[in-house]
Order: structure tokens, then C-alpha cells, then sequence
């Protein structure tokens, strides 16, 4: 009996627990829970993914259109050269020579219907032959018509017997620092390919040596990138990429391009004249900074310092002199000296530039037309100047350009030689010289193994010549 008992109570308990279980952790799950609706906004802006990707999309810049326009119009250029190596053993066995073919690549950009192309001078440097493939794969032998390796560009020309698709020409002058832009070429042999960045300056010199004006990027450029496209978002041409600055000879951020403005002027002088017409302003000084501004006593620390005005040029018609802070140059603000470099890359001579300059603490400014290039600096010899009627009665001549000053690395030799600053050149390798024209034509033209041969007059008017190998 008893143990009938215990085991009725102790089933009661379990079916209790088992009820009291039920009741606390399961039917609370299935409840109907009403709770009062607010009419008050929420303080919490709800988020998606889709909305968020939708927006950033209509944020960003496209450059579906831009892209797809320039790469019809950029090329690819296999230039070939022949390079002389070591001479082996079998060369000299089987009577080879030691030159071999040597193929490198770039890129070019067609900027005419009739099959113009814009690219880089070292591109073409020393070619042999030079192939162009364009971006349906039809290739075509290409011409030099001409280049210029101060400003690195050159220009080619096919003919593919029909109209080409092409790149119109942007104003470089007019792209700002933080503008995307596109760089299009053929890095590393792939054809057809399409970086992005924005403007990271402007006016970049890289040598130092106040020659170059180039708009930095941070669209990567590698090798084979050089002579392509740098468009805007318009798909407007506003530059050509030329160089990268690298320790390992791939890009890691910065990257260079001849602005537009610059590539324009020189493949027009290039096509009308045969060679590059350089409008010169005709002063000599230095880009204002604070340890100049203090070396020359003055507080301005930005412009251009006229330390020396050349003798009949347009600045000193116009009235500029020693001292004279420029300060803009039609609408260029002039900073350093690559401003100024810049600007007057494209300019041609007799073009009138207005010149606004600091002048005993008041601005002014004034028109100057600009020359033609007076002088050249001659490998040997020094920097050579047209001459005028007076250099020419004094040695009763009738042709040759003037020495106004000696190369410092010969300038020893030619002394001991009777050679002076004054002295005049009358002939280059037997030909006549009547301006520095002729002898920029002569001395560009002549391959580096090739001897030189100099006739000038001394200072006694005796006609003397010096040979060079």
C-alpha cells in the first residue's frame, strides 16, 4: 500500500513540473503580443545595401562613354632598331655582324581622319622600321614626319586607305588639380587598356633644368604607356603620357603627360614649317622662393626675377628690365619657372603675350611680342647667336652665326687655340652656315659615331678649321 502511495505522489509531482514547465518556457512563444503604434518619425535612417551601391553608382564619375571613344583611337607602336653588341666568336667565325633587331613598344593616339598620330619622340627614337596596330588589329607601316625632342613628341602618319576614328584635342590649360581623367595605351603589351585618377599638379619639371611642363596624375602609366591618351571626362584630349617616376621602373603613383596645349603647337609647327617654332620672350633669371627673395633683399617669394634682358628682344622693346618680378602671363599665373616654360611652349614668334609684372612695389602690364629663337647651344663649341650686319662687316663676311659663349669643358682648348667669345662660324661639315637654323638641321642630322668638322674665323680674321671624331 505504502508503496502504491509513493509512487501516485511521485507522479503527480513529475506531471506538475512538467505542466509548470509548459507553461514558462512554451506558451509564452505562441502568445498574441498588441503593442501601441507610435505616430512619432523614427530617429534612425533604416539601410540597405542596394540603396547604398545605388547611390555611390549615380555618385561616381562615368567614363563608360570617354573610354570607349579613345581606345578606337589610340595605337599600338612596335618601333624597331638595330643595336650593336659585344662581337662573339661566332660572329667573327661565320663573318656576321654584331647588330641584331631590337622590337619596343608605346602607344600613339590618331588625331586626324587621314591617319595623323600623335606619340612620344623617344618612342620612335632610332627606329629602323616602325609598325602601328590599331585597336580592330589591322596593321600598317608608319612615317616619321617629324619630332622634337625638347618637348618629346612626334608625330607619324598611315594610310589606311579609308577614315579613322580619332581623338579631338582638349585645352590643357583648363584642367584642374582634382579632375578625373583617363589614361589609355598598352602597358606591358596589353593593348586596349584604360586607367583612371585625378590631376595631382600641374607645371612639373623633372630635370631641374626649367625645360618641361608636364601634368602629374596618379592614373597608373607603365612602360608601353608612353605616347597614349590622357583624356578628361569628355573624352577631350588634355594630354600625352611620357614618363613615370619609379625606383623600380613600374609605376607606384605618379605618372607624367605633355599637356595638350604643348603636343598641339609642336605637330601644327611640325606639319607647316617641318620643325618646331619657338616664340622667345628674351629674359634670363630665376623663380622667386624664400631663400632667393632674401638673397635679393625683397619680400615677394613667388613670380619670375628678370635678372638680365636680352639686347633686341621683344621684352626689351616692351620695356621689361633687371629687377622686374613677373607675375602672369596672359591668364597663367607664374609661380616657378616651368609656368613660364609652359606657357610659352605654346607660343609661336611674333605671337603678343601681355606681360603683368611687379615693378617697385606696383603691378603692371604691357604686351610683348615674342622672337624667334636668336641662339643654340653647339655640342664642342658653345652657345651660337645669329649674326647682324655689324658682326659681319667687321671680318668682311657675308654669312655665319657668332660665338657669345664657350662650351666650360672646352672653353680652355679653344683659347690656347686662339678662339674666343666674338669669333664666327662660317661652315659646318663643308656646308655654308647663314643662321643657327642651319646649324640646328646640321648637327640634329648627324649620327653620334659621325665626325664633326667646324671652319670659324679668328679674331684676327684668319679662316681656320678644326676637325672632331
Amino acid at each position: 500500500m505504502k508503496k502504491i502511495l509513493t509512487l501516485v505522489f511521485v507522479s503527480a509531482l513529475g506531471g506538475m513540473l512538467t505542466l509548470g514547465a509548459y507553461k514558462m518556457f512554451l506558451e509564452n512563444d505562441n502568445a498574441l503580443v498588441i503593442t501601441k503604434t507610435e505616430t512619432t518619425p523614427s530617429q534612425f535612417i533604416p539601410t540597405s545595401n542596394n540603396i547604398i551601391h545605388t547611390n555611390a553608382i549615380a555618385n561616381a564619375p562615368d567614363f563608360t562613354l570617354a573610354a570607349e571613344n579613345t581606345v578606337h583611337t589610340v595605337v599600338h607602336v612596335k618601333n624597331t632598331t638595330l643595336v650593336t653588341g659585344r662581337m662573339t666568336f661566332e660572329d667573327l667565325f661565320y663573318g656576321r655582324q654584331s647588330a641584331r633587331p631590337q622590337v619596343g613598344t608605346g602607344s600613339g593616339v590618331i588625331i586626324s581622319p587621314d591617319g595623323y598620330i600623335i606619340t612620344n619622340n623617344h618612342v620612335i627614337d632610332g627606329s629602323q622600321q616602325l609598325t602601328v596596330t590599331l585597336n580592330d588589329n589591322r596593321e600598317f607601316n608608319a612615317k616619321i614626319i617629324g619630332s622634337d625632342d625638347k618637348t618629346d613628341i612626334a608625330l607619324l602618319k598611315i594610310d589606311a586607305g579609308e577614315d579613322l576614328p580619332y581623338t579631338t584635342f582638349g585645352d590643357s590649360d583648363q584642367a584642374k588639380l582634382g579632375e578625373w581623367v583617363l589614361a589609355v595605351g598598352n602597358p606591358f603589351n596589353l593593348t586596349s587598356t584604360v586607367t583612371a585618377g585625378i590631376i595631382s599638379a600641374k607645371s612639373r619639371d623633372l630635370t631641374g633644368q626649367s625645360n618641361q611642363s608636364f601634368i602629374q596624375t596618379d592614373a597608373a602609366v607603365n612602360p608601353g604607356n608612353s605616347g597614349g591618351a590622357l583624356v578628361n571626362a569628355k573624352g577631350d584630349l588634355i594630354g600625352i603620357n611620357t614618363a613615370i617616376s619609379s625606383q623600380t621602373g613600374s609605376y607606384i603613383g605618379y605618372s607624367f603627360a605633355v599637356p595638350s596645349n604643348i603636343a598641339r603647337k609642336v605637330v601644327e609647327d611640325i606639319m607647316e614649317f617641318g620643325n618646331v617654332q619657338n616664340g622667345i620672350l628674351g629674359v634670363t633669371g630665376g623663380a622667386l622662393n624664400s631663400a632667393f627673395a632674401e638673397q635679393l633683399n625683397i619680400t615677394d617669394t613667388e613670380g619670375f626675377y628678370v635678372d638680365d634682358v636680352e639686347e633686341g628682344s621683344g621684352a626689351q622693346v616692351a620695356g621689361l628690365k633687371k629687377g622686374d618680378i613677373i607675375k602672369k602671363i596672359d591668364q597663367t599665373r607664374i609661380t616657378k619657372f616651368a609656368d613660364l616654360r609652359g606657357h610659352l611652349n605654346t607660343k609661336r614668334p611674333n605671337d603678343v603675350v601681355q606681360v603683368t609684372f611687379l615693378r617697385n612695389g606696383e603691378l603692371k602690364e604691357i604686351p610683348v611680342t615674342l622672337i624667334k629663337n636668336q641662339t643654340f647651344t653647339m655640342p664642342l663649341v658653345g652657345v651660337v647667336k645669329n649674326t647682324d650686319k655689324k658682326d659681319l662687316q667687321k671680318f668682311k663676311l657675308s654669312n655665319g652665326v657668332k660665338i657669345i659663349r664657350l662650351n666650360e669643358q672646352y672653353a680652355e682648348y679653344w683659347k690656347r687655340n686662339g678662339i674666343v667669345e666674338g669669333n664666327i662660324i662660317t661652315a659646318i661639315d663643308g656646308q655654308k652656315i647663314n643662321s643657327i637654323e642651319d646649324v640646328q638641321n646640321i648637327i640634329t642630322n648627324k649620327s653620334r659615331n659621325e665626325p664633326l668638322q667646324i671652319e670659324l674665323i679668328n679674331s684676327q680674321g684668319e679662316k681656320e678649321r678644326y676637325n672632331f671624331r
